[in-house]
Parts: C-alpha cells; structure tokens; sequence
C-alpha cells in the first residue's frame, strides 16, 4: 500500500509552495500552483482553425448544453433529446477526434454547445474557442490575453447571441458567439476589489450576476502576511453594458482584531466565505442560491461553509442555513504554519461548498439540494432554509468529500466522492446516489485504484484515484471520471456500469498539438449534438497534467 506520509509530505509541499509563491503574485493569480506546459509558437492557433469556407456559426440551431440552464438552475442533467444521446448509446461511444492546447496543464472549464459548434475555454491558454463538434476544428478563437477562470454563460444580449465568462483578473468578458467578437469587457469585482471569479457568470434577464471568491485561503500559508482580509462577495451587472448595479457581501471588512500570530505578526478578521462556484436563479421566488466555503481567519461567521439565499433585484440576504459552524482555514493550516490560529472551538477542517445548489422538483414540493467537502449531502427548503434530509459519505477532506458539486436527473441526486491519500478506512472515493424526495440511498459504486502499467504516468495513482470532477446526467445514463484519468458511464437507475475509458495516455490531435491527458477534475464533462465531450487534464493539487478535449460519439 502507498504509505500515506509520503502523500501528506507531496500535499503540504504543494499547497504550502503555492501559498509562499502567492504573496508575490496579485490576488487574481491562479489560485494552486500548476505545471506548466512547454511553450510553443502562434502557429497552433492557426494550425487549429477550420477551412475558409467552413468557419460559420450558426446560432439558430437547438441549444444542448450550458453550464447553468437557461432558467438559471444547475441541474446538470440532459435529455435525450438535449444532448442526442440515449442511454443505449452509452456502451457504442468511440473517440471521434482529440484536439490540444499548447501551454496548458489544467483543463477547467464546461463549454456551450449550440448544433454543430462546442465553444469552449482553455482556461490556461486564454482562448476561448468556437470548435467543430464533427470534426474539432476553430471556427473563430477569442484571445482574452490573460488566463481564463470560469465556464461560459450564454443568452441574448440585445438580439445578439452573446457569451460570458471570467478571467484570472476578476473581469467579465461579454463576447458575440457567431463571430467571438467583444462586445464588452467590465469589472466584475465588488467594492474591496479583492476577489476572484472562479464560479460562472449567470445570465438571468436584464442581470448578470457573479460570484467572487478569494485569494485569502492562499496568502494565509504566507508567515508574514496579516491573516486575512479577502472574503466572498456577488455583483450584479448590466447585461447590456457590464455596468454594476448591486453588490452583496458574506461578511463585513475585515480590521484588525487584536490577536497576534506565534511570530508576531497582527491578525484581521472576519474574512473567507468565498463563493466557489455558479448562483443559482429561482425567479419564482426572486432569489439567489450561492454556496460558500470556510473562514481564513477569526472571528469566525454565519455564512462560512454555506448555502445563502439572497433578493434577486436587491442582492438583500434571505436566509442563511450553515452546514458547519467554525471552520477556519488557510494554506498555512497544511503546514502548521502560525497564521493557522486553531481556537477551543475551531474546526479547521476547510469542508466548504465547491459546487452549486441545485433547485428540485420532487412530487408536490421543492428542494435545494447541495452537496460538500465533509461527504454530506444536504436538502433544503428554498422557502427558509430549513433542513429537509442530509445524508453523510466518509470523512470528507480538503480536497475531498463531493468537491465541486452533484447531478440530479429529478429522481435521484448523484454525490461523486473523492477522499484523496487512504487515509483511513472509513475514506469512500466513487459514486453515491440518494432517491431526492427522501434522502434514502438508491445504488452507489466504491472506485479502486488501477495502476497496472500506468504507475509512469500517473504519480501516486495508488492514492489519487477517486471521483472528483462533477458528475453529468444523461437521459437514463450517468457520466463521471476519476483523478487517474478513467471516464466511467453508469445507468441512471441501476449503477450498471455502461462504458470506461482511459484518458491518461497521448493522443493524436486534428490540429498538431502534442496531446497528453490525465485527471479529469472540475467542470470537465459535457455533452450535446449527439456526443460527449471531456478535458482531460488538471495539473493543480499534484495532479496529473494534461491539455486534450477528447470527444466520443456512438459508433455506427
């Protein structure tokens, strides 16, 4: 068995050379640190783009896929219909075409896909990119000439079709999906003008509404830095000009708050709640539903590790229900470093919300179903924030538990569970499913690691095996993916296992670009227009890196 203590040793090195390199580095930087992808010339880009006379988008064909729906829900469930494909499908998919991306180590981000065209962001390159679905060529390339954060939202924007999304500056990028024009590019930043954007913008209506996370979690590891200041915040900009038209903050400014760190150095506080990931829109109420993840520093507050509805036209809190009190956390704590102030009742244990809550219909009510780092899966009542079921999975870590998030196709919610290091027995890396109206365990499948012949490529594969990346639901199929690069497709209703695939390998790209997968982390899994789509590769935590967007579609 891999001795877990060389696993912590990996870990704290990573995230406390992360947390040192940061203190340098703007607060928009990428949050981990990542390989870094050799270098190559612009040629690629041109190398990657279709035909002249085979570059139209044409955006009057069905919309199949968008990270968040156009109601603003996060559902992350397909019809048949949406995605043309069928459960039956699952067992005949090939892969059709891989193309890479140069200066890539990390692969991030869920696409929009409209007919014929996947647009897609290589977050690392900076390129958002109009591709082919039939044969994965550019139709037109975006460059934002800074690193890209967040996936893409779509809708119109006066007549225009029109997509959003962030990048590593904290800024909105407003671009014209038929020819990847800019149409604007705005701050999307609240008034500390501190945050990141890591979650996606929702397009709701005359509203843009993004979400801010923070850098605090990282400068904390640094001995020197006054621990914390940085904290979680949403904006609410103009469709049409980006212009901000209300802010909503989880905490209030931090000061300095008389304790001192082992090595003397001032302490601030409140700070952290960030909102990692994508609001959720409920018109029928007028609210928001964003999730939150752990303080930085003490005092500790009611809205870390969170679910927090908020007014739709005013960015007023609702409610708040708090899945775990007193969590603080920063890089520091991965070393024992003294901005880690661990008090009487401090948890420290960094069990924050990575993924959206998810609005559900089940039988004559509604539920608000979230899913965390701890293993808990929690339903709410999205009129008050009162618990309905909560179902627990293992131990939950920092990089474990469900990290970013579940699918639910209506009858059952789907938990992937990653659990990193086997630390102990009680660890359960896979996937785990829950009969949404009750909250009672429907099937659920416990991955093992395989490492026969690809130990080379895949360092500790013995340990960073499980199920991290968020699931996708496909009419009676459920899609999901491991660390160590294995795509698994499952039935909806039974757990049989339909298709895997290994992506750790290298692959032969349409547009010349040496192509290498490795974990599939994130929001890396999507399907539309009669195939599934999935980047490979996600080099941050010591994961394994790697730069391909592999599609598959049923063979003939």
């Amino acid at each position: 068995m891999f001795p877990y203590s060389r696993l912590q040793a990996n870990f704290r090195f990573y995230l406390s050379l992360a947390a040192l390199l940061s203190a340098s580095l703007s607060a928009v930087q990428p949050i981990l640190a990542q390989e870094q992808a050799p270098q190559v010339g612009q040629d690629w880009v041109a190398a990657t783009l279709c035909s002249e006379g085979s570059r139209s988008v044409d955006l009057d064909q069905p919309l199949s896929f968008t990270f968040t729906e156009t109601d603003g829900n996060n559902s992350r469930h397909l019809s048949a219909q949406q995605a043309g494909l069928t459960t039956a499908d699952m067992p005949k998919l090939e892969l059709a075409w891989a193309v890479a991306f140069p200066e890539t180590s990390s692969l991030r981000a869920a696409p929009v896909i409209i007919g014929s065209t996947i647009f897609y962001a290589a977050t690392d390159s900076g390129r958002v990119f109009a591709l082919d679905t039939n044969s994965g060529c550019a139709k037109w390339v975006y460059n934002a000439e800074t690193r890209l954060r967040s996936s893409m939202a779509y809708g119109e924007i006066e007549g225009e079709g029109t997509l959003v999304f962030s990048d590593g500056r904290g800024m909105i990028h407003a671009v014209n999906a038929k020819n990847g024009e800019s149409v604007w590019v705005a701050s999307g930043q609240a008034s500390n003008n501190q945050a990141m954007i890591t979650g996606t913008p929702v397009i709701h209506e005359d509203k843009i509404i993004v979400p801010l996370s923070g850098s605090g979690v990282i400068t904390g590891g640094n001995p020197k830095f006054e621990c914390c200041e940085n904290h979680g915040a949403v904006t609410a900009l103009n469709v049409r000009t980006g212009e901000k038209l209300w802010e909503y903050h989880t905490m209030p400014a931090a000061q300095y708050t008389g304790m001192v760190s082992s090595t003397g150095v001032k302490q601030r506080g409140p700070s952290g709640a960030p909102i990692w990931t994508t609001p959720t829109i409920d018109s029928e109420r007028g609210q928001i539903y964003v999730t939150t993840g752990e303080n930085t520093s003490h005092p500790t507050t009611a809205t870390s590790d969170s679910v927090i509805a908020l007014n739709l036209e005013t960015g007023e809190e609702n409610w708040v229900f708090q899945a775990l009190e007193n969590d603080m956390w920063n890089f520091g704590c991965s070393a024992k470093g003294p901005n880690c102030i661990v008090l009487a009742d401090t948890n420290s244990v960094d069990f924050d919300f990575g993924g959206p809550a998810i609005l559900v219909e089940s039988g004559d009510k509604e539920l608000l179903i979230a899913g965390q780092k701890s293993g808990d899966i929690w339903a709410l009542d999205p009129d008050t924030g009162a618990l309905v079921w909560n179902q627990r999975v293992g131990e939950g870590t920092a990089l474990g538990g469900n990290h970013w998030g579940i699918a639910t196709d209506s009858e059952r919610a789907f938990m992937t569970i990653n659990d990193p290091g086997n630390r102990s027995e009680n660890n359960r890396p896979g996937i785990y499913t829950y009969f949404v109206g009750t909250g009672e365990p429907s099937w659920s499948f416990e991955v093992q690691p395989d490492c026969d012949g690809r130990s080379d490529r895949l360092r500790r594969c013995e340990s960073l095996y499980g199920f991290s990346a968020t699931p996708l639901s496909v009419d009676g199929a459920v899609i999901t993916a491991g660390l160590d690069g294995r795509l698994f497709v499952f039935n909806s209703d039974t757990g049989e296992q339909l298709f895997q695939f290994d992506t750790a390998k290298d692959f032969e790209t349409v547009n010349g670009v040496e192509g290498y997968g490795g974990s599939i982390d994130s929001h890396s899994i999507s399907a539309g227009s009669g195939m599934l789509f999935v980047g490979s590769g996600y080099g941050s935590f010591g994961q394994v890196a790697g730069n391909v967007l592999l599609a598959f579609k049923p063979a003939e």
